[in-house]
């Protein structure tokens, strides 16, 4: 597994780093308001997205069951199931799409970028509607636990990216080219994943004359509570730009997608293990291995907790500084209110969602987890255009931080009766070592933000490496001693091998 995370994690971080260079060149290039009006196409196209119907997570669902019940006859079978799916889907996505630009046109769309945002929003419909062809390969290999692979074509999408953008955009600032980037990206995605799948599995094949209407009920009847997973997740994470477009003007937007972005980053390094133990989550069900589902859950919550701890600290504390000196100085005040609020519920949220929850859809108990993240969604929505008008970009950071905690102790307490753990026993294993081992670590930040003042990015970037250091020295001597899942010693004699070598 942890080759698979660590693979998981790599593609993050180049993500992360892409977007560290990308954002400022993004707002100095289009603008705040061009800035604003792109984050508004993405996120209103987003929620296109939805259409899916949870039919992914279904798919590595019941592809990971079958490729560990050894039968091709099956697999290739769910494979051509959920392929007629995805074409039926993106054909409904266009349809969808074409509609919603008449409620796209009711925002006010600055000027300069009037004329041309209607042809971007099209071809972002496109872009998503020809995403969801794009998901079958990569739950292939998923369901494969061939993650290293997929990782690679990512991570060299991602590069691709960054070189696209950054040409097209010194060519014309357009968010037409920005758009067409996008396809480009996702066409050589599709193409050397496939390419991949050819050469590693010859018996995987794509035939649509293997759909079988009982394999569609099968997938439609699991995913029913994917989609309003996946709706929540939207709604929590995706409708602050339609909420602060439609209240406050487009060019409010990029204050809180900045932090908002960091957060979503940390989030998806700790979801980076959520898709490596969903498919195990299914594999050792079936197996009945429930001794080992347990180890797993417990061990992998102390881990998710460990990183969002490391990051979220560090973002509590010189985040807004960060931002200050990423962005521009007048970010630094608006822009980190909203995200140390959302880096305080990330502490509780995070752990939760990137273990408990893929544990439970692994499991074949999706209801609690769907339909809680649906109306937290629902709860994040209602909150948020409550709060935005007296409190502002602020209001709207409360609008999702309070609903993603109460949901975190929901989701917690069900995964623990589920897999009979008792939540003392959760607690007691996961959280009292590694908040005690957060106590000098977030003394160090302080000091660095109080006592030396730091804003700089050499400041900054001391702080980070000194944060580090203090951090992998604290949890291999203290919150990872004697750890009844995790054999400190053989990893540490490990390493002196290898920094010996």
């Amino acid at each position: 597994m942890l080759r698979n995370i660590g693979s998981n994690w790599v593609l993050v971080l180049a993500t992360i780093g892409v977007t560290y260079v990308l954002t400022p060149f993004l707002i100095e290039t289009l603008g705040e308001e061009g800035y604003g009006t792109w984050t508004l196409i993405v996120s209103f196209t987003a929620y296109i997205g939805l259409l899916a119907l949870g039919v992914p997570m279904a798919c590595v669902r019941y592809l990971a069951q079958h490729v560990a019940e050894r039968d091709a006859r099956m697999l290739n079978a769910m494979i051509g199931s959920c392929a007629a799916l995805y074409l039926v889907i993106s054909v409904l996505a266009i349809v969808v799409g074409a509609l919603s630009m008449r409620l796209f046109g009711l925002y006010e769309i600055p000027a300069a970028y009037a004329a041309q945002a209607p042809l971007a929003f099209a071809l972002m419909v496109v872009y998503v509607s020809a995403g969801f062809v794009g998901l079958l390969p990569e739950g292939i290999l998923f369901a494969h636990h061939a993650f290293v692979p997929r990782n690679l074509v990512r991570i060299t999408g991602v590069v691709l990216r960054l070189g696209l953008t950054i040409v097209v955009l010194r060519f014309a600032a357009s968010l037409v080219l920005l758009a067409l980037v996008q396809i480009g990206c996702l066409l050589f995605d599709v193409c050397a994943t496939w390419l991949i799948i050819r050469r590693r599995y010859p018996d995987v094949r794509l035939n649509l004359g293997d759909a079988s209407l009982a394999m569609v009920r099968r997938i439609l009847s699991f995913s029913m509570y994917a989609v309003l997973l996946a709706a929540g997740a939207r709604l929590s994470f995706e409708t602050a730009a339609l909420v602060i477009g439609a209240t406050l003007g487009v060019a409010s937007i990029p204050f809180y997608v900045v932090a908002n972005n960091l957060i979503v980053y940390l989030m998806e390094f700790v979801i980076a293990i959520a898709a490596v133990v969903s498919p195990m989550a299914t594999s050792l069900a079936t197996s009945g291995r429930r001794d080992e589902l347990r180890e797993m859950f417990l061990k992998w919550s102390k881990v998710a907790l460990s990183l969002t701890l490391m990051a979220g600290l560090f973002l509590l504390v010189l985040g807004p500084r960060f931002i200050g000196w990423w962005i521009d100085p007048a970010y630094e005040r608006d822009a980190g209110a909203v995200l140390q609020i959302l880096t305080l519920s990330s502490l509780v949220f995070l752990p939760v969602r990137g273990v408990a929850v893929p544990v439970l859809m692994g499991m074949g108990r999706p209801k609690a987890p769907a339909v809680a993240t649906f109306v937290a969604g629902l709860a994040n929505l209602a909150l948020s255009l409550v709060l935005v008008g007296p409190l502002g970009l602020v209001g709207v950071a409360l609008g999702a931080a309070i609903p993603n905690v109460l949901l975190a102790l929901l989701i917690l307490a069900v995964a623990c009766r589920e897999l009979e753990v008792t939540p003392v026993r959760y607690l007691q294993y996961v959280v009292p070592r590694a908040a005690l081992g957060a106590l000098p670590i977030l003394a160090l930040l302080l000091w660095f933000r109080v006592g030396l003042q730091v804003h700089s990015v050499s400041g900054l970037a001391a702080a980070g490496t000194a944060m580090m250091l203090l951090f992998g020295v604290t949890w291999a001597f203290y919150v990872y001693r004697d750890d009844p899942y995790v054999d400190m010693r053989t990893h540490m004699i490990r390493l002196r091998a290898w920094s010996r070598a």
